[in-house]
């Protein structure tokens, strides 16, 4: 198996890592403890809990459980962050974690075995589960940035409207094999 795997999953994290961002940057610094109701976290709380669940996942995934003896996943949901730059350097902490662990992977680990609370996963099997849970919590801190910002939110993607203009654009290019993501990293 060539690198592709493992190269398609990083640019997929760094592009889910930049949404994030994009939405974080637009969000002021009070209203990243909003919550819609007491079942919904907050912006802070869900990176909270990436963090926490990145450091914890790829911390010496090979060799030991990803689910650390040391993780306290309940406090992860407790808002205790205080500022913006304190919610980045949070973010950034989970992020590296993820990334040292993934580009010191090799195509020979992809068929490793390594677990989260006792289950045994390969490490193909590994990278996929965490990319759609960090995918399904960064689609809620869009959907709350896109709450908070209303009229005022510049969007992530084909901005409402211009999706004629988008495909003809793309159209018009050579047909060729390429990651859609490579143009951004």
């Amino acid at each position: 198996m060539d690198n592709s795997f493992l190269k398609s999953s990083i640019l997929q994290f760094k592009y889910y890592k930049e949404l994030g961002e994009k939405t974080i940057e637009q969000i002021p610094e009070t209203q990243l403890s909003f919550a819609l109701n007491s079942e919904v976290n907050s912006i802070n709380t869900i990176v909270k809990h990436l963090s926490g669940n990145m450091i914890s996942r790829w911390s010496d995934f090979l060799h030991s459980d990803g689910e650390k003896d040391w993780r306290n996943r309940d406090d992860e949901f407790i808002d205790t962050i205080k500022t913006k730059q304190e919610l980045i350097n949070v973010w950034n902490k989970g992020w590296k974690v993820l990334f040292d662990t993934l580009e010191n992977l090799s195509n020979d680990d992809l068929a490793k075995i390594s677990y989260i609370r006792n289950e045994g996963h390969t490490v193909i099997e590994f990278i996929n589960r965490q990319l759609c849970h960090y995918s399904y919590h960064i689609g809620q801190i869009v959907m709350i940035g896109k709450t908070i910002c209303d009229k005022k939110w510049k969007t992530l993607s084909i901005p409402k409207g211009e999706s004629e203009h988008f495909n003809a654009l793309k159209f018009s290019k050579e047909k060729k094999p390429k990651n859609f993501l490579e143009k951004y990293f």
